[in-house]
């Protein structure tokens, strides 16, 4: 079921966007530590749409029946050229510490990348209570 759709423009959206997962996340019935991890996942994911990918649109989702979130941010930005590489712990193509794309899968329990030049990034992660 769609929960919240939340447009990822400015660093205001990108806090409404954690809210919105930590709501959708209560909604399951998710203990706190549950709650944290997925919300600190999506906030290093929606940063890095809204500082590599120029912007773009995150979408929550919750299932009450399997007690899941999934949440879905897409930029249109550059892209990645190379995912295996941009997901590797070290990493990074601009000034962070490169945990970011790596941390943000630990801290879910399923996680998906998907980017090419030139076309920008979709990334997928979903957490259960």
């Amino acid at each position: 079921m769609l929960f919240h759709r939340q447009p990822i423009l400015t660093e205001s959206d990108v806090v409404l966007g954690r809210q919105a997962v930590g709501r959708a996340m209560a909604e399951v019935g998710a203990r706190e530590v549950r709650r944290i991890r997925l919300v600190t996942a999506v906030s290093e994911i929606f940063r890095n749409a809204l500082r590599y990918g120029g912007g773009g649109e995150a979408v929550i989702f919750l299932d009450r029946v399997t007690k899941a979130v999934l949440v879905e941010c897409r930029d249109n930005g550059p892209g990645i050229e190379d995912t295996a590489l941009a997901m590797r712990d070290g990493y990074t193509s601009g000034k962070g510490l490169g945990m970011g794309l790596g941390g943000a899968q630990r801290l879910t329990d399923a996680f998906e990348l998907h980017s090419r030049p030139n076309e920008g990034t979709r990334v997928r992660m979903m957490s259960r209570a």
